[in-house]
């Protein structure tokens, strides 16, 4: 996959903080072919990276003025693929520790609001991938897209309510309604193929990641297109960890442009994002748990 992604700004104060997560994640099966970063300011940008999460910070302080932020890549992503029957839920003693802050509440999956709402819904369905397909359709089913619908601060409990949102919000209620049958469910942000023209400019796509059987799978409960065309940028318990872009500081901003393709591989090969009968992975697996 192709992409590039412009960011503008106008810096009002004398100088502003911005931490950005538009740079690709680096996983075991998400590689970066080539990338580039352009910054309008003459700055020296600082980097972190999450070396579990593959997840890329960019921090800079910028002055009073125009800045403009531009970044291309190309990735190649090889899916992990399995069966989705042959994938199980796991027993919380059985969780590497590291999927154990996803089972938990957060910011705007508070997953101890909806328990009894979750038991009464799915608690009867057999456990396993069958049970997490049902919550992602019931949110599907259950949630219109709208454009414009929500903003920064709402929740999965808003959205249960107001019964709309984007795709960040159709992501916070899946994660909650798994959290809530200690599920481990995570929020993924980053950038599809294939949307809907309708749905507007192409712009940031929030999805979601579930732990089946010791491995994080991709789900998309927007269903504005297909999984295997999904880019990994950030990863956190909600949009709070991996928000594109944070500022510090008084700050007007443009509408993002971005662009995305699908491009031929080191083999000459064009292989198109479709949707397919297995389940996706762009994780390795988690490290098995270890005594203390």
């Amino acid at each position: 996959m192709k992409f590039s992604i412009v960011l503008a700004y106008d810096i009002v104060d004398a100088s502003a903080d911005f931490i950005f997560n538009i740079e690709a994640a680096r996983t075991a099966h998400q590689q970066i072919v080539t990338e580039s970063l352009q910054i309008s300011q003459p700055l020296r940008p600082d980097s972190h990276v999450d070396r579990r999460l593959g997840t890329r910070l960019l921090r800079l302080k910028a002055g009073r003025g125009p800045l403009t932020l531009r970044y291309d890549a190309v990735v190649d992503i090889d899916h992990h693929r399995a069966p989705p029957q042959a994938l199980q839920e796991m027993a919380i003693a059985d969780l590497p520790p590291e999927a154990l802050p996803y089972i938990l509440p957060s910011r705007y999956c508070q997953s101890d609001r909806l328990q009894n709402f979750a038991a009464a819904e799915f608690g009867a369905l057999p456990r396993g991938y069958s049970r997490v397909w049902a919550i992602q359709q019931w949110v599907r089913g259950h949630v219109r897209f709208q454009s414009g619908s929500s903003n920064g601060s709402t929740s999965a409990m808003d959205t249960i309510i107001e019964r709309g949102g984007v795709c960040r919000d159709f992501a916070h209620l899946m994660i909650a309604l798994c959290r809530a049958l200690n599920i481990p469910a995570r929020f993924v942000s980053g950038i599809d193929y294939g949307a809907d023209p309708a749905l507007g400019p192409t712009d940031f796509h929030a999805y979601v990641e579930v732990m089946l059987s010791g491995r994080w799978y991709l789900f998309d409960p927007s269903g504005v297109s297909a999984p295997m065309g999904l880019v990994r940028l950030g990863t956190g318990r909600d949009a709070a960890d991996a928000a594109f872009a944070t500022v510090f500081g008084r700050v007007f901003s443009q509408p993002p442009v971005i662009g995305i393709e699908a491009v031929m591989n080191e083999q000459g090969q064009l292989v198109m994002p479709q949707y397919c009968e297995d389940l996706l992975s762009t994780m390795g697996m988690e490290p098995a748990p270890t005594a203390s």
